[in-house]
Parts: C-alpha cells; structure tokens; sequence
C-alpha cells in the first residue's frame, strides 16, 4: 500500500469499505478513464458498479436503504474515486449533496419518498444555485417562484448543473417573495424546490428544458448543462423542509459538505499526478540514469508528496469536524482552499517532470492537466475561500481592546 494519505483510527468498516472502493477504481475505472474522457462519453457501466456497492447511499441512513456512513468515509471513498477519474466523484457529489440537504432539512414526507430511491441509485439528484449573470454572489439569483394556489409557478435560467441531464431529481434555489415583505434581505428570500423531472435533454417535463451539454476543456463525461424554467409548475409539499424563505441556509450546508467532497477530490486527483510523476521519473533516463536520481527531480517529487499529505490531513480534519457535529465552514474553506491550489501544482508539476510526452493524448497527466482547473472555481473560488476563512477567524480572535 502506499505510504501517503493515509487516515489513522478509521474502524474495520470504513477500512473494508475503502478498499472494496479502491480495487473497484484500480479494476474498473483507471483503465477506461482516459478512452472515456476522450470520447467525453458518460461512464455508464461505472456508475452502475457503483450502485452496487452501494456508494450513492453512503451517507444515508440505513432505515432508508443506506449504509449510514459519516462524511469522513464519504470523502475517503471519493479521494479514492477521483483518483481514478474526476468526473465519476462528480457524478456522485451532487448526488450526495441532495440527498444530504433532505436528510438535514427535508420533511419526514420527503424523506421517506426519496431517500430509498436515491440510496438504491434510482432517483439521482442534482442541485442548482447559479445563474447566468452571477457567480459566486448568490443573493443576486433572479430566479422566482409565484404561488398560485396549491402550487408554486417558477421561471427564470439556471447554469452549471452537474448531472442537469442524467439526473432526475434537482433542488433548485429561486427567490420566493411571498411571506416576505419587500425589503427584506435577499438569502432570507430564498426557497429550494425539489424538482422531478425526466433524465436527458430537451423539454424534460412541462415547463423545464435542459438545453443539452456544455462543452468544457475538462471534467468531461459527467453532464454539465443549464436549466430553463418557464411556467414551471410545482406543488406545495415538494418546497424543501416544507416552509418557504429557508432555501439559502439550506443550500449553504450543502456547500458546506460539498467543499469537503471538493477537497477530496482535489487530495484524489493530486494523489494520482503523484503516482504517476513518481512512477515517469524512474523510467525515463537521461544523461545515463533515471531522472528521479537528479537531485532537481527529487526536490520535485519531495515538494509535490508533501503537498498530497498536508491536503489529505486538512480534508480529513475538515470531515471529522462536521461529523462531531461542530461548526465547519473554517475547516471546510480551509481544506477546500488548500487542496484545490495543491493539486493544480502537483498535477503541473507532474506535467512537467513527463516533458515533452505530457503533452501527449496518450498520456493520463494530460487529461489531470485539464481537470485540475475546475476544482479552483467549483463549491466556490479560492477567493469566496478565503473571505470565509478570513470572516471566521476575525470571528475567533476578536481583539479585546
């Protein structure tokens, strides 16, 4: 086994659980990945194995058909998985991430009705905040909902919807002002709908259209598309948690949880480039040796393995701390933070020590060097990062003058 990234004190469950999860990845992923990615062609035989092993209910209680799994263990097996591909953790993060945000905040309806489905890998969830002309602003979504009777009528445009096609069940954050006297602040607003819809492209449902694919440089495979809303019809019961006006606080936990998964699949990825950097530098030889006994490509390979284990230590920290029920959004920012910056230089660093053959189709750094990117801006940029970092810890050491 390797020596780095290695988690202490886990139990013989989780244990047993990782490594089931990285044979599957040595076996089942790693040597289609980089064919798939090429062909931006959905892994469909993967995700199905991992139905089987029960990885889509991993964090869901067992009374609803899941394996009642921490976020710890959910993120140790997503490390795992982007290992081998990127895009296949992608697949599953907005997955868990729903299926969080209803075990936290749905009602016992909801829950009822959707959590065996999406632990048995049926219902596949996606979510959606962001919008067109906003960013990381959230409090300028300008997406609404009107209730009219029973139901709730929504319109408006969505962007950047992992799974928008393949999924069938998507929580959608749009401004609901009913109950909310003008006035009053945007992110108390807000409400999360819970979204049913057919999978693919086109109009899915009456009212809602994904307007198929977006084309991207990397994190290809896994379906990202917008979401059109126009007249789109909801019923009452189908509002998250029941009440309106709580939907920005919902989705903020969400987040929360998703930059833990985010930082995973930064510590996965990095992991990867590492192996294969240090693998490259004892093949390739140049002036009558291995590069890997120049001294410049050990300072490389020093640089870059302390770099895996300081982001896989600051993840786990970050997991643990929500899983004893404390705050984390310090932790969470931190570890999401570090990790994404540290892959992107581990993975050019890699990028670097392969040369000329980098540059190369045939070769995996290639297709890390385009993925590494999408963990700087995804579950906020590096810039949302530090304001939250910076906020709470002014928070935590208030000068006491």
């Amino acid at each position: 086994m390797a020596r780095l990234a290695q988690t202490h004190g886990l139990t013989d469950v989780q244990q047993e659980i990782l490594s089931t999860v990285r044979d599957f990845v040595d076996k089942e992923i790693i040597p289609v990945a980089t064919e798939l990615e090429h062909r931006d062609e959905y892994p469909q035989e993967i995700v199905d194995g991992l139905k089987e092993l029960g990885v889509f209910g991993l964090m869901i209680p067992e009374e609803y058909g899941g394996l009642g799994e921490s976020l710890l263990t959910y993120a140790l097996c997503v490390e795992e998985i982007a290992r081998g591909w990127m895009s296949v953790s992608g697949i599953i993060n907005t997955h868990f991430i729903v299926a969080y945000m209803l075990k936290q905040h749905g009602t016992q309806e909801q829950k009822d009705y959707f959590l065996p489905r999406m632990a048995a890998g049926e219902t596949r969830g996606a979510f959606s905040m962001s919008e067109p002309a906003l960013g990381s602003d959230v409090s300028a979504i300008t997406s609404k909902a009107v209730k009219d009777g029973d139901e709730y009528v929504l319109n408006g445009q969505k962007m950047w919807l992992t799974n928008g096609g393949t999924s069938n069940l998507v929580a959608v954050l749009v401004r609901s002002d009913e109950g909310h006297p003008e006035g009053t602040a945007p992110h108390k607003s807000m409400t999360t709908f819970l979204v049913e819809k057919e999978p693919g492209f086109g109009e899915v449902r009456p009212g809602l259209t994904i307007p198929g694919k977006i084309d991207k440089m990397g994190y290809k495979g896994v379906d990202t598309t917008e979401l059109i809303m126009d007249g789109l019809r909801i019923p009452a019961n189908r509002v998250l948690g029941g009440v309106t006006g709580r939907g920005f606080y919902q989705m903020m936990d969400g987040v929360e949880v998703g930059r833990v998964n985010v930082a995973a699949r930064g510590c996965g990825v990095a992991q990867r480039a590492f192996e294969l950097g240090v693998s490259y530098a004892q093949q390739r030889h140049t002036f009558g040796k291995p590069i890997a006994q120049h001294q410049a490509i050990q300072f490389k390979l020093a640089e870059m393995a302390t770099k895996v284990e300081a982001a896989h230590a600051m993840m786990v920290n970050a997991a643990r701390k929500k899983d004893s029920g404390e705050r984390n959004d310090l932790e969470a920012g931190m570890a999401k933070y570090l990790a994404s910056e540290y892959c992107k230089e581990v993975v050019e660093d890699a990028f670097r020590i392969h040369g000329g053959y980098g540059f190369s189709k045939e070769y995996e750094i290639e297709r890390l060097y385009r993925e590494a990117p999408m963990l700087l801006i995804g579950e906020g940029t590096a810039e949302i990062q530090k304001m939250i970092i910076g906020r709470r810890l002014l928070e935590e050491y208030r000068f006491q003058g």
